[in-house]
C-alpha cells in the first residue's frame, strides 16, 4: 500500500475530515445546543452518568473532566452489563445520562438508555447515525455529522464526540474563550494535518516496539486511552495507558524492562504536575517522546486554542502518527486482524 491518492489507508483519509466535520457539527447544532442547555439548566441534574464502549467511552473520559472542572458536575461511568446481564435497575432520576456511540446499534447501551429515561433521566446521545436504535431512545441527541465512517479504527466519530458536547458547556458557562477556541477550532486542526510529515518521522522511531505505555493527565487521558487503544488495533503493539501519578507507583517497574514511553504534554492545570512526573522518568532513564501543545514536544500542536479543545487537536496529530506507524510496520490499519466496525454487545 502506498501513501497516494486512494491507495491511502481509510484510516488516513478519514482523519483528515476532520476539520470539515468539526465545522460542520458547530454550525449545524446549534438549535439542538440551545434545547440541551435549557433543558439543563431547567432540571439541574445532580450529577451525570456515561454509557459507551470503546473508542467513545474514552470520549466519555475526557468528557467527565470537562463536566467536573467546568460544571461542577460528578460523572460516573456506567457498566452497561449491570442492567443488560445481571438485571439490575439503576435508580437514575435527577441524573445527566451521557451515551455516545459512532453506530447508535450496540443493544447494551441503548437499552440503558431507555431504561435510564424511563426513571426520568435526562438522556441524551451523542451518536453519527441519526435514525439509530440509540437516537431513538434518548430525549436529546447530538448528532456527530461525521458522515459515513468506513474505517475500523474510529477516528473522526471519537474527535466529533470530544466537540459535541463543548458549546452546551460554553453555552451554560458563558465562556467566550471557550467559544472563541471552538469558532477557530477547525482552523486549528487543518493546521494539525500539516503535521502529518513530522507524525510520520516520530513513528518511524517506534517502528519495532512490541510494547508501548501512554502516559497523560486531566483533560488528555482520555486521549492516552484511545492512543493506547489504536496502537494495539492498527499496530498490533502492546499499548497501555496509564495516568502520569498513577504510573508514578507500581507500574513504574516496567521501566526497568525498558518499555518506551509516549507521553500526552497538555497546556493546562495539569500541565506542572506532569512536567515533574516526565522530568522523574526521564531521569530515571525512561525513553519518553511528547505530544501535544506544550513548546519543546516531539510533536508540537498548534498553540493558541483552550485546554478543552486542546485533546481534539493532540488526538488528531496522535492518529496521523498512528497510521503511519501500521504503514511503517508493514501493515493496513483498515484490516486489523479479528476487528470489525460495529460490536454489537448485550
Amino acid at each position: 500500500m502506498t501513501s497516494e491518492g486512494h491507495n491511502e489507508p481509510l484510516m488516513l483519509r478519514e482523519t483528515r475530515e476532520a476539520p470539515h466535520v468539526v465545522r460542520r457539527l458547530l454550525t449545524e447544532n446549534r438549535e439542538a445546543v440551545a434545547r440541551l442547555a435549557a433543558a439543563i439548566r431547567g432540571r439541574r441534574p445532580a450529577y451525570a452518568v456515561t454509557i459507551a464502549r470503546g473508542s467513545s467511552d474514552h470520549a466519555c473520559t475526557v468528557l467527565k473532566y470537562v463536566l467536573e472542572t467546568q460544571l461542577s458536575l460528578p460523572v460516573a461511568s456506567l457498566g452497561p452489563s449491570v442492567h443488560t446481564l445481571y438485571g439490575a435497575r439503576l435508580d437514575l432520576a435527577g441524573a445527566l445520562v451521557i451515551a455516545v456511540s459512532q453506530s447508535g446499534a450496540s443493544p447494551d447501551v441503548v437499552e440503558n438508555v431507555r431504561a435510564a429515561r424511563e426513571t426520568g433521566a435526562l438522556t441524551v446521545a451523542l451518536v453519527n447515525v441519526e435514525g439509530s436504535p440509540l437516537a431513538e431512545a434518548a430525549e436529546f441527541v447530538l448528532p456527530l455529522r461525521c458522515g459515513p465512517e468506513q474505517a475500523v479504527a474510529a477516528t473522526k466519530s471519537y474527535l466529533a464526540s470530544l466537540c459535541a458536547l463543548l458549546p452546551v458547556v460554553a453555552e451554560l458557562t458563558g465562556d467566550e474563550a471557550l467559544g472563541d477556541a471552538l469558532n477557530a477550532l477547525p482552523e486549528r486542526l487543518t493546521r494539525t494535518l500539516e503535521l502529518e510529515g513530522q507524525a510520520r518521522e516520530l513513528a518511524e522511531r517506534y517502528r519495532f516496539a512490541d510494547n508501548l505505555l501512554v502516559l497523560a493527565r486531566g483533560y488528555h487521558y482520555g486521549a492516552a486511552q484511545e492512543a493506547a487503544l489504536k496502537l494495539k488495533e492498527t499496530c498490533g503493539i502492546h499499548a497501555e495507558a496509564y495516568s502520569a501519578a498513577e504510573f508514578s507507583h507500581g507500574p513504574k517497574r516496567l521501566l526497568a524492562e525498558g518499555l518506551p514511553l509516549l507521553g500526552f504534554a497538555s497546556a493546562d492545570a495539569a500541565w506542572d504536575a506532569t512536567r515533574q512526573a516526565y522530568d522523574d522518568l526521564r531521569a530515571a532513564g525512561a525513553d519518553l517522546r511528547l505530544l501535544g501543545p506544550q513548546a519543546g514536544a516531539d510533536l508540537p500542536t498548534p498553540t493558541g486554542g483552550h485546554p478543552l479543545t486542546d485533546p481534539v487537536t493532540s488526538t488528531l496529530a496522535f492518529y496521523l502518527f498512528a497510521a503511519h506507524l501500521a504503514l511503517g510496520r508493514g501493515l493496513d490499519p483498515d484490516q486489523p486482524p479479528l476487528l470489525s466496525k460495529v460490536t454489537k454487545t448485550r
